[in-house]
């Protein structure tokens, strides 16, 4: 097979936006289309103003302004675009399913089969199918059974490709990645397909940290690679509970177990729970494939984690209420934070959206401040609860663009992204205007708790 000269994804996201842009970036001689049906986000891609993109990830601006409009393109034309690829990553939303057989638990695959359909429907020529998306094991069966039955003779091959990209840092993971994982069958144009896909990465990323498998063993990959990260949270945050009863020191206990070399210390910070769009809909899906094997057993192992995860940030919202007089009706709570973690403007599963919902069920006031987080988003995303409507939302949330103003007059503020520009505030200039006591929930862990005790503050942080 002769070198990928054009390449369509399909899904103008977190994922296919920043993929797409290092790879069109480092392959100069590749066409890069990128294609999606929300005509508002495209023409955000195209924007001459590089702060207005859709997606914010630091060091992105740079990598889209250097590859647009010389081999990177952003477009709703999406029946062209796969017509004249050579290569197709979908990348397309896969949500838990709210309806139906597997409801709340198994993903949403309507998206993966309409991307398909399509690309049956349009081809012309033999095409390379990438799954990027996070999928269910055995998806590319079903994307195979739509896609060589269509009846235009056109040959496909399935990829699968999935993405390991921490949100915060995915430029930087896209550039120096751990690895990249390439599954596809494994007869000879299997093989074939696998390296036409190594070849494009093989441009900026050594071959050594280019894995292949078979394409069951990538998706799988993918599920489990999220359900081990976010297991280790949850661990975290179940012995920060623990330490609070015993009079232990959640930090020492993480420092202590990350030195061992078989451990590690990465993913033992103790925090409110960890939220974004994939860990919680990973193992929920891993719960669901599981239980329709029958392994009863690994599903309840797995869906332990989400439970821990839950249980911790009601516990958090449950600390603020009891530590205020158990009240807070009325009461003004300031919220630093409403992405999921720092250096993304990302709300999805976001601790913050169900801590508020907690403190709202109370009838506190809450004010929240985030420096990537738009007032939209934030309304959007308690709306989207249903838990109340948009009315009494609107009544009881402000949203504020500068945190000196969401802080002003507030029984207690919660800290609960781990922005690194909350590090650098006056502390004090925000103590002497607070109501007293002041005090401050510290979700993410990223306040020196000694300095907050002598300027006033009674500092209640789960894990502290």
């Amino acid at each position: 097979m002769s070198k990928i000269k054009s390449i369509c994804c399909i899904g103008a996201g977190y994922v296919g936006g920043p993929t797409m842009s290092v790879i069109a970036a480092k392959c100069p001689d590749i066409k890069v289309t990128i294609v999606d049906l929300n005509v508002a986000r495209i023409a955000a891609w195209n924007d001459e103003n590089l702060e207005n993109l859709p997606v914010y990830e630091p060091g992105l601006d740079k990598i889209v302004a250097e590859a647009r409009g010389r081999n990177l393109f952003f477009s709703t034309e999406v029946e062209k675009a796969i017509d004249e690829a050579e290569m197709i990553f979908i990348s397309v939303n896969t949500p838990t399913k709210t309806y139906g057989l597997g409801k709340g638990k198994a993903a949403d695959l309507k998206y993966i089969e309409l991307c398909a359909r399509q690309i049956a429907a349009v081809s012309k020529s033999d095409k390379i199918v990438v799954e990027k998306s996070t999928l269910p094991v055995r998806t590319a069966e079903a994307i195979r059974s739509i896609l060589d039955n269509t009846g235009n003779g056109v040959k496909f091959q399935i990829l699968s490709n999935p993405e390991f990209l921490a949100e915060g840092t995915a430029v930087e993971d896209l550039l120096a990645p751990d690895r990249v994982l390439i599954g596809g069958d494994t007869d000879a144009a299997g093989q074939e397909a696998i390296q036409a896909l190594v070849d494009v990465y093989a441009n900026w990323i050594p071959k050594d940290r280019i894995l292949t498998t078979n394409v069951w063993s990538s998706e799988l990959s993918k599920l489990t690679a999220n359900a081990f990260l976010a297991q280790r949270v949850s661990s975290i945050n179940a012995l920060s509970e623990l330490c609070e009863k015993t009079g232990a020191d959640v930090n020492e206990v993480a420092r202590a177990i990350g030195m061992d070399s078989r451990i590690g210390p990465k993913f033992l910070k103790s925090s409110v729970g960890f939220g974004g769009s994939c860990f919680q809909k990973d193992i929920l899906n891993l719960v669901y494939i599981a239980k329709s094997y029958g392994l009863n057993e690994v599903a309840d192992y797995w869906e332990q984690v989400i439970i821990m995860n839950d249980h911790q940030k009601r516990r958090f919202a449950s600390n603020i209420v009891k530590t205020l007089y158990n009240t807070v009706s009325g009461k003004k709570i300031a919220f630093l934070g409403w992405a999921f973690k720092k250096d993304t403007n990302d709300t999805r599963e976001s601790a913050a959206i169900y801590v508020a919902d907690d403190l709202l069920f109370e009838q506190a006031n809450i004010a929240v401040y985030d420096p990537k987080v738009e007032e939209h988003q934030v309304y959007g995303d308690l709306n989207y609860l249903g838990s109340r409507n948009k009315e009494e939302n609107a009544n009881l949330v402000t949203v504020f663009n500068d945190p000196y103003e969401a802080v002003k007059d507030s029984h207690a503020i919660a800290v609960l992204t781990e922005w690194d520009e909350f590090k650098n505030y006056d502390w004090q200039r925000i103590y002497d205007n607070m109501k007293k006591p002041a005090f401050v929930f510290d979700g993410r862990g990223i306040m020196d708790g000694g300095k907050l005790q002598e300027i006033g503050f009674v500092f209640q942080a789960i894990g502290k």
